[in-house]
Order: structure tokens, then C-alpha cells, then sequence
């Protein structure tokens, strides 16, 4: 029974199946289903996660109760786009050069026949079906989507909307920038067709083994949600995002060019407004809502009879700030941006375990095709979680690599966050000691060998934007020192 009080958001990759010989296209062995779910713009307010004391996650947490729970995984890319293409590639944005919300990844000549994880699963016999958000917006082109997935269900969207926008907000007033609820049923929303439809299919005669993708549009904005998801988080009762006067102070100048000019308010203007609680009451909402909507999806598959037999993904593309580091909204390098919930549950996955080595997006291909036993690409960058879903507590040499636009990346190990950007300034993070981020350590003599010990993983490869690659994309040129935000200088030299 799934009851509206409660939410829900995970990232589950589960159900491990792992045959004791390598699986041919042919071979006649049983393989495991995957269920494969994705959250947009949903950060750590998860509750097993503790990202907001509040936040009510009933569905997901019963998830990470019965699975190992990854609480230090991150995005390679605070962007749908970029983070979804690398996700679904098994390459780093600083590999293919899609760091923007354009291009297709498929118009880049050296990713046109890339194989995707989707495709790897048709290739070797298994039935490939989506719906809602799984690549990023209008992505893949309609005359291609046949060479993505094999049934295609309902696109994305929020579905019912108010007849005008709820705020106004600065920024050009962006039509998806908006919040708070207005009459409306939640069957009338875009989440709950997309969940209806793969209901649908876990009730029927489902060609096997099938690989189910399920993307769900919120938190994202505008954060539309029917009032009794707001009735979980009364107003005088709601609790903040912990935040430090002056956080910005110490971090360099180019840190705010990597959300220079968007849509999404300040922090300085939400307050002004006195958008900022309505903001975060309405994230609370959102969530909640989806979580309601995982469950439905989690309560066919155990109806369905699959349980047993299917691995369950469930996983956020990157964070949301609200508020923190005086912004809302993704595009920075620091956790509320680039942390996401990951869990793995089901079969061969221990139960109620926790891990806090740093993880990726990135490592759900190759984790999937190990449990399938399918092939993968032998140069994917990603890295098999096997040995993390065995002992949460194993060596685990790999930190978590995000990159937003070439040069500037962050990385995350299980106690601290380096950043440097493109100029060469840097942040450096004790999550240990401070886990809001307000302390930037990396001017401190105490903390040089740490600096050089994260610098070691930047990345080799580090490309420029792709042809065609527009929206939230930074260029730096390093001889003018002149930052370029979609097309314009950011400064002159000098200035």
C-alpha cells in the first residue's frame, strides 16, 4: 500500500545475478530483469541519507534497509545532459566533450556509434523499454530513439500546470522556474502517467529478460506538487538549510562563473522575496510526491512476480542547491551539486549495510554488466561495484570525480572535496571536520600534502566543449585570462 504521507527517493541498483561463466547472446541461462529508475535534480534529502532531518523517504529508505546504502556517491556532471550522456556512455564529460545541455551526443563523429548501456542490454537479447526522463529532454531525436531502446513509453514532463506562473522570478522569468501548489490531482501529473505506464507493463506478459527504464521529472522545477504533499511540511514548523554568513568570501571569483548567468535565483534575491522557505517547503513536496510514485512502481514489480529476478537501479543525475553556497539550483562543484542517492538491494546484495567510499554514476554500467554478465566496453571509466556490494568496508582506491566545463573539476574521497578551476585556483574541503563546506582549506601549510594527493586525480583527458554544444557552457582562455559564459566575456583582462 502506497500511502501519500510518505516519500521516497532512491538510487537502487540491485538484484545481483552473477552466472559462474560468462553469458552469450545465445546461451540458455536465466538473466536477471533490470529495473532501471531515475530521479531528476534530486539531492541528499533523502532520509537514510540525512540531507534534510525532515524530508520524508519511507519508500526509499525501506529500499536501503534490505541493500547496501552508498552514502558518498556523486554525478560526473552538475547538468542533465552532461551527467546523463556519461552515465549512459560510460565515459567522463572531459572524454566526450558534452558538458552543455546541447549537443545530442551523437552528433559528435566520435561518439556516433558509441554503444550505450541500453544497447548493450538489446544486443544481447534482452526486450529494452522507456519512459519519462531517462536521456536528457527532446534526446534521442525522434527518427533515432528506435536504435536507443526497442518500446517507448510517455515522454517527461510536469504534467498539469498552473494558468499562470506561482512567481515571478529574476533571471528572465523562466517558465520552469517556479514553485508552491495550485488546484490539481496528482493523476493529472506528469510523474504519475509515467509510473501508470510502467505499472502497465509490469502486468502484463513482459518479454524476458527486459531491461524497464522509469525517469521521473521532479524535484525538478517548476516544483509543482497537490497540497497534501505540502501538508507533510507545515510552514512554522519547517526546518533550513544550515548556512554561514559570508560563505563565499573564501572561495575564488572564478567559483561563480560556473553559474554565472541562469535562471535559478541567489540566495541574496530569495530572501529579498521571501521565496526562500516556500522554495525548499515545495523541493519537500516534490519529493515526496516521486517517492510515492517509486513506490507504486516497487509495489508492480513484487505484484509482478519479478521481484526476486530483477535488478533495480534507482539514481539521481546530480544535486540541487537551496541555498547553500548563497545559490539554488546545480552548475558548482560542492556537494549539494554533485551528491546523489545510490543504493543497490535485492538478491546477492547484503542488507541494511551502509558504504561510504566515494562512488559515480559512473560506475553503474560496468556494475550492470557484471551482474549480467554481459560484455562491456573495455574502455569504460567507470569502475564495477561488485567488490563494495560484498563488503561495504573493502579497499576501494577510486575517488569521485565531477567536472563542469573543461578545467574545472572536483574530487571527492571519503573524507575530503578538492576543487581547482579553470584559472588554477582551488577549494579544498575537510567533510569530516565540515560538512556544510564553509572552511576552504587550501591555503592552509597544514593541508599541502592533501592537495597534492587529490590533484593526482585530475583528469588526463580534459576536452574541449563539443561541436555544437550550447547552454550553461564556460570557456576559459588561459593567455587573456578571459572567461567566456555562453558566447560572452565574463571580463576583460584586467577588469
Amino acid at each position: 500500500m502506497i500511502r501519500k504521507g510518505l516519500a521516497g527517493v532512491v538510487v537502487i541498483g540491485l538484484c545481483l545475478f552473477a552466472p559462474s561463466v560468462a553469458l552469450a547472446q545465445d546461451a540458455e541461462v536465466a538473466r536477471p530483469n533490470v529495473l532501471f529508475i531515475a530521479i531528476d535534480d534530486l539531492n541528499d534529502w533523502v532520509g537514510c541519507l540525512g540531507g534534510h532531518p525532515q524530508v520524508q523517504t519511507p519508500h526509499m529508505d525501506a529500499l536501503a534497509a534490505r541493500g547496501t546504502l552508498f552514502r558518498n556517491a556523486h554525478c560526473q556532471a552538475p547538468l542533465c545532459n552532461a551527467s546523463r550522456t556519461s552515465l549512459l556512455t560510460g565515459l567522463r564529460p572531459t572524454t566526450t566533450g558534452i558538458y552543455g545541455l546541447a549537443p545530442w551526443f551523437r552528433t559528435v563523429p566520435a561518439l556516433k556509434d558509441r554503444v550505450t548501456l541500453p544497447q548493450l542490454f538489446t544486443r544481447h537479447g534482452y526486450h529494452t523499454l522507456t519512459t519519462g526522463k531517462i536521456y536528457h529532454g527532446g534526446y534521442p531525436p525522434r527518427a533515432e530513439r528506435d536504435r536507443e531502446f526497442v518500446e517507448w513509453g510517455p515522454a517527461a514532463g510536469v504534467g498539469a500546470r498552473p494558468p499562470q506562473k506561482l512567481v515571478t522570478t529574476p533571471g528572465g522569468n523562466h517558465p520552469l522556474v517556479d514553485w508552491g501548489t495550485f488546484p490539481h490531482r496528482d493523476e493529472d501529473k506528469g510523474d504519475w502517467i509515467v509510473a501508470d505506464w510502467v505499472v502497465g507493463k509490469l502486468k502484463s506478459d513482459l518479454p524476458e529478460p527486459f531491461f524497464l527504464a522509469c525517469g521521473f521529472f521532479l524535484p525538478h522545477v517548476p516544483n509543482y506538487a497537490t497540497q497534501v504533499w505540502f501538508d507533510l511540511y507545515p510552514d512554522e514548523q519547517l526546518e533550513m538549510p544550515a548556512l554561514q554568513a559570508g560563505d563565499r568570501e573564501d572561495t575564488p571569483p572564478f567559483s561563480w562563473y560556473l553559474h554565472w548567468s541562469l535562471p535559478e535565483p541567489r540566495l541574496s534575491w530569495l530572501q529579498s522575496a521571501e521565496q526562500w522557505r516556500p522554495l525548499v517547503r515545495a523541493y519537500l513536496a516534490t519529493i515526496s510526491f516521486v517517492d510515492s510514485q517509486v513506490g507504486r512502481v516497487l509495489e508492480a514489480l513484487e505484484a509482478s512476480g519479478h521481484a526476486d529476478d530483477t535488478i533495480v537501479v534507482l539514481w539521481s543525475d546530480h544535486g540541487w542547491h537551496l541555498g547553500e553556497k548563497e545559490i539554488s539550483g546545480k552548475n558548482s562543484l560542492w556537494e549539494p551539486s554533485t551528491r546523489v542517492p545510490l543504493v543497490f538491494a535485492g538478491p546477492g546484495v547484503l542488507a541494511g549495510r551502509h558504504c561510504n567510499r566515494p562512488t559515480q554514476l559512473l560506475d553503474i554500467y560496468p556494475t550492470l554488466a557484471a551482474m549480467c554478465g554481459l560484455p562491456a566496453p573495455e574502455d569504460l571509466e567507470g569502475h564495477d561495484l561488485s567488490p563494495l556490494l560484498k563488503d561495504p568496508a573493502a579497499e576501494w582506491p577510486h575517488p569521485a570525480i565531477t567536472s563542469h566545463n573543461q578545467g574545472n573539476h572536483g574530487i571527492r574521497t571519503e573524507r575530503y572535496r578538492y576543487i581547482r578551476y579553470a584559472d588554477g585556483s582551488e577549494e579544498l574541503y575537510d567533510l569530516e571536520l565540515d560538512p556544510h563546506e564553509w572552511t576552504n582549506l587550501a591555503r592552509s601549510p597544514l593541508h599541502v600534502a592533501v592537495i597534492e594527493q587529490h590533484r593526482r586525480w585530475l583528469p588526463s583527458v580534459d576536452l574541449p566543449p563539443a561541436p555544437g554544444s550550447r547552454h550553461r557552457v564556460l570557456t576559459y582562455d588561459a593567455e587573456t585570462g578571459v572567461a567566456v559564459w555562453e558566447g560572452k566575456p565574463i571580463r576583460q583582462p584586467g577588469k
